[in-house]
């Protein structure tokens, strides 16, 4: 069941839907393919977080979007990505990639190792605009920018080195240990959705763990403290 305090809702991590396709292992944060939860479609512009295990040499073909920021952020292991812009990488622990769809672009993921599964977020945010020109940009980001505090990693500006996305939001990412602490202060008229990547960490005097989430609808401060081993990914939206 859900918790509300005070325009803040608690979303455990065993409330997310679940798919198991063998080869991919897979929690949806929001409604997405045969998983349907009419309360949870989306947060704001934020639609889609999907925490994606790949097995070893295997990934998702070669398929098609449009209209849609995607957002890559790995946690373990190797994501290769190939796509109709022309663009072939391959990112690690600590790259943000940022795909912007647009009018439409195919693009092809796989776990680059024979040996390791790769664990990743897939990260979607509805654009402000309709039928731009796709675009691919990826960066990234020490441990040492993230430890003990929020480093902007996307944002509509591209401020302070953040692969830039098409819409009103920014997104954070910290990793936090023992006496680490951050804040985060929401201005009227935005909201923000918390998510546990992984370890776990007090947010507001509320105990998550991995896969947890946060929802605030109104101004406010986050305050994030009494980690262990912990990294926090944070939505500030319009």
């Amino acid at each position: 069941m859900f918790e509300t305090t005070d325009h803040v809702t608690l979303r455990k991590a065993d409330e997310r839907g679940h798919a198991d396709h063998g080869w991919l292992k897979s929690r949806h944060s929001f409604s997405f393919a045969e998983y349907f939860d009419p309360e949870h479609v989306q947060f704001g512009a934020l639609r889609v977080i999907n925490e994606d295990r790949i097995a070893p040499g295997t990934g998702f073909g070669t398929h098609g979007h449009r209209d849609m920021e995607i957002i890559s952020y790995v946690l373990e292991g190797e994501l290769a990505h190939k796509d109709s812009m022309g663009n072939g990488s391959v990112i690690r622990p600590g790259d943000v990639q940022r795909m912007s769809a647009g009018r439409g672009v195919f693009h092809s993921e796989f776990n680059n190792s024979k040996s390791a599964p790769a664990h990743f977020l897939q990260i979607w945010i509805t654009p402000n605009r309709l039928g731009i020109e796709p675009g691919y940009e990826e960066h990234h980001f020490a441990a040492a920018d993230k430890r003990g505090r929020l480093c902007l990693i996307a944002s509509e500006d591209g401020r302070a080195g953040s692969v830039r996305i098409h819409q009103d939001a920014s997104l954070y990412a910290g990793l936090f240990d023992g006496s680490e602490t951050a804040e985060h202060v929401l201005p009227a008229g935005r909201r923000a959705y918390l998510h546990v990547a992984r370890g776990s960490v007090e947010v507001n005097g509320q105990a998550l763990d991995a896969g947890d989430a946060l929802l605030f609808e109104s101004a406010e401060t986050v305050r994030i403290r009494a980690g262990k081993e912990a990294e926090v990914l944070l939505f500030d939206l319009a």
